[in-house]
């Protein structure tokens, strides 16, 4: 996950049957290091497991349901082979390949304006600790109400700095980790009159889960990420 970038891996049996995933939340959870652990030992059954054959939109829906944005695909619901995984970025790429008008919205219709920030000076562990009771996978970083970078699971798992199991390659933090030490400072954002076509097209060509939304004077308003961009294309 850390070289390749996953954001769910679909683990198989030697016939390459569906066993279940391992995501970056499985192994950020993990705690303690001190005995081999294996992945049996911290993969999950996917809520939601999709067959080949199944409609697009119909599989969205229900990932939009259950807040999953990756589910695996297997061959039939009877042999449970694993095809690959559907992500929400397949399902707005589609979309953005036909030039669909459901995404001439703007981004203020659809994005999130009650939001969840953390500051630079805010420890690592503690952040991570909110990012997992609320079920968020990237927080936005403000100082003053004006946005100065984002924080994302996968900056977490590079870094090592909030996790005993993982240790970063410069070796692990004497004293706790700030945020400002591994968030993203050179940030894309949008403003409030941009399309959903032009925050898809950032999202599917740089890989980005989330996108800020700030005003001219940089103050963040609100956040757009690729499940609002799903939602609208239902």
């Amino acid at each position: 996950m850390r070289e390749r970038g996953p954001r769910i891996i679909p683990i198989v049996d030697r016939n390459k049957r569906l066993l279940g995933v391992v995501s970056r939340s499985n192994i950020m959870a993990v705690t303690s290091s001190k005995s081999p652990i294996r992945v049996k030992g911290i993969m999950s059954t996917s809520g939601y497991v999709a067959t080949a054959d199944t409609e697009a939109t119909q599989a969205v829906r229900e990932m939009i349901r259950l807040g999953h944005w990756y589910i695996p695909i297997v061959s039939s619901s009877q042999s449970k082979i694993c095809a690959g995984v559907l992500g929400l970025e397949n399902f707005i790429d589609a979309f953005l390949k036909k030039d669909s008008p459901k995404l001439s919205k703007h981004v203020s219709e659809v994005m999130a304006t009650d939001l969840i920030t953390c500051s630079p000076n805010d420890e690592i562990d503690n952040v991570w600790r909110l990012m997992r009771e609320k079920s968020i996978h990237g927080l936005p970083v403000t100082e003053k109400g004006r946005l100065v970078g984002i924080i994302t699971e996968k900056d977490l798992l590079e870094s090592g700095a909030a996790f005993p199991t993982f240790e970063s390659r410069k070796g692990r933090f004497k004293s706790p980790a700030k945020i400002s030490s591994i968030m993203k400072t050179s940030l894309v954002t949008l403003k409030k009159n941009a399309t959903l076509k032009d925050a898809a097209r950032i999202m599917v060509e740089k890989d980005f889960g989330r996108l800020p939304v700030v005003d001219d004077k940089g103050a963040l308003i609100g956040i757009v990420d690729r499940e609002d961009i799903a939602k609208a294309l239902l």
